[in-house]
């Protein structure tokens, strides 16, 4: 019988009992007999004083002809209580009371893994079954044949959980999509410590000097301090690392590039909390004539289902045509004009051609209605205020200002100082260049990993933009290119469907109950859904290809500052590396700061 009624083992001939002649194994119970078993799933019967929980991994036995012993194997995704006797829910009273003879039975829903060798039988009734540890559990969740495996955080079990490597550079597959409410999902702080553990578990090998990751930083400052010492780590959180075969330490090799202070004539980047190893970035005006960046200004997707669109591409055309060498700042002149040096002279410009009617003509390409010349200049007018910071001729030349990758491992692009549409232009511009140099280098090597958070804002299911076309191309044919996005979204409903079905593994912190049952989210079986809406900061559900059913994970606390309460005074990890490649200086820039955080700094998790 079950708990009190279940049967121990029967000894065999030799006197040993069949429970501790099948495997060394904890048992927990057996295989019930009320309920169906079949090749997928099946349920247990517990025994006496054992507990399993969601998540634990359960294998069983069963002798086959011709094939010996198969082994079963599977993950709890569900445990009942009941009492066995009871008619009526007042019965519950008189059976506490003692007044009504009655079992507390528990058992437990398994869903099965793996059947191997493969014969698809289901496990017998009254079989015993035992929690998986050591090798029969990596054989149940797979670890067994991950010949290049990367640890992603720790089970239910405390033991370290993996992700094939193979379904993330490219080999077998690529991309990682994370999706849950912002501000309880820890989206971002599992796409760091995920990147962290790619750099330093060992799989990249020669390759991982070269291995770059590429950050677009829209929320605050929390993501400048990677390569600072958080002091809030502590002995568990190093221990985790340790079970991990992680070291605990922050990023080793980190670049900020944050866009000028708006009005600042030196450009000084426009960040607060952090003065070392940080770059401005920018563009000149005859960067963006040569490049046709005016593409990027209309990167809303209200502007391609616009008149004007196709007006877009015809101006940005006649300025890489028309413009001139106008001084080694980066300014520009057209035709026998005095130089352009700033943003908004640009488009005052464009405006004076598309207003004359002697010029409109040969600016448009085509004979345009005025109605569709007037929106298109309406909406270019309004980017002035967010894009003058970025795009601009009126800084000494020879000083460095674009966004590159090959000074660090991890190379932040802050965006939390610029307005929206700042922010689509740098990330399409940015993106669209990084993507061109690896089909430049015509090689899959080194990878080149891009984060890049509120990916429904980017590469929204309606509608076209040029960053959408972008970020379509990354995910179809960046595997080759060598090119991994990891995006995180806090609603995958409403990201391009394209995007998320190229993506290998696919991962879930807290959802909001309304966006958990849309049809994106089939991957999580019913009961991880629900589980999905009341988890906790830190827990995510992860789906990679090999295993069939999603895997719950906690994540250590990171080893690095997730803001800048966190960070540990002194010099940052790479303190050595782009801060000096730049040639700036290194203060201190949390001197004042105490080591504890405010009260109302709420940590990730």
């Amino acid at each position: 019988m079950l708990n009190g009624q279940v049967s121990q083992g029967r000894p065999d001939g030799d006197g040993v009992t069949e429970r501790a002649a099948s495997a060394p194994a904890e048992a927990v119970g057996r295989v019930l007999g009320t309920q169906s078993a079949s090749p997928l799933s099946f349920w247990i019967g517990l025994e006496p004083g054992r507990v399993v929980q969601l998540d634990d991994v359960v294998v069983t036995r069963r002798e086959v002809p011709g094939y010996g012993q198969v082994l079963v194997a599977g993950i709890v995704t569900k445990v009942e209580a009941r009492h066995e006797g009871a008619a009526f829910d007042s019965d519950v009273f008189l059976i506490a009371d003692g007044s009504l003879p009655a079992a507390v039975v528990e058992v437990a829903e398994v869903k099965v893994t793996r059947i191997e060798p493969e014969v698809f039988v289901p496990p017998l009734p009254g079989a015993p079954a035992y929690r998986a540890d050591g090798l029969e559990r990596d054989q149940a969740l797979y670890f067994d044949v991950m010949e290049r495996r990367v640890p992603m955080g720790l089970g239910r079990d405390g033991l370290p959980a993996y992700l094939n490597f193979d379904f993330l550079d490219g080999t077998r597959g690529a991309h990682v999509s994370i999706s849950g409410v912002s501000g309880v999902a820890t989206k971002t702080s599992f796409a760091t410590f995920l990147l962290y553990s790619i750099f330093n578990s060992g799989m990249l090998g020669a390759e991982a000097a070269n291995t770059k990751a590429l950050i677009f930083s829209v929320k605050g400052e929390d993501l400048l301090f990677l390569d600072h010492a958080n002091t809030r780590m502590d002995e568990t959180a190093r221990g985790q690392y340790g079970r991990l075969g992680l070291p605990a330490q922050p990023f080793r090799s980190v670049h900020v590039f944050a866009p000028p202070r708006p009005g600042d004539p030196n450009a000084v980047p426009h960040v607060s909390a952090r003065t070392s190893g940080v770059s401005a970035f920018y563009w000149t005006l005859a960067e963006f004539c040569e490049q046709e960046l005016l593409r990027f200004v209309f990167a809303d997707a209200d502007d391609e289902r616009a008149q004007y669109s196709l007006l877009v591409g015809q101006i940005a055309a006649r300025l890489r045509a028309a413009a001139q060498n106008g001084g080694e700042s980066g300014a520009v002149r057209f035709d026998e004009e005095p130089p352009i040096r700033t943003y908004a002279d640009l488009v005052e410009f464009i405006d004076e051609r598309l207003t004359d009617e002697s010029t409109r003509s040969a600016w448009t390409g085509a004979p345009t209605p005025l109605g569709t010349v007037n929106a298109f200049l309406r909406r270019l007018r309004t980017s002035i205020r967010a894009l003058s910071p970025l795009v601009r001729g009126d800084l000494p030349p020879g000083r460095p200002h674009g966004i590159g990758t090959s000074d660090a491992q991890v190379t932040i692009v802050d965006l939390h100082n610029l307005p929206e549409r700042a922010q689509r232009f740098v990330v399409g511009v940015v993106l669209r260049g990084e993507f061109a140099r690896k089909e430049g280098t015509g090689s899959a090597r080194p990878l080149l990993f891009v984060v890049l958070d509120e990916l429904n804002k980017y590469a929204p299911r309606e509608g076209d933009s040029p960053i959408k076309e972008i970020l379509l191309d990354v995910a179809e044919r960046g595997r080759s290119l060598g090119v991994i996005l990891i995006g995180a979204q806090q609603t995958a409903s409403e990201v391009e469907r394209r995007i998320v079905a190229n993506c290998a593994v696919r991962v879930a912190g807290r959802l909001d109950p309304a966006e958990a049952a849309r049809a994106e989210y089939g991957w999580l079986p019913a009961t991880a859904r629900e589980r999905a809406t009341i988890a906790k900061p830190g827990t995510m559900f992860v789906a990679q290809p090999e295993i069939p059913v999603p895997l719950a994970i906690s994540f250590p606390f990171p080893a690095w500052a997730t803001r800048p309460a966190e960070a540990s005074p002194g010099l940052p990890a790479s303190s050595g590396t782009a801060a000096a490649l730049y040639g700036r200086s290194s203060p201190d820039p949390f001197a004042g700061l105490t080591r504890d955080p405010p009260e109302d700094d709420i940590p990730p998790f």
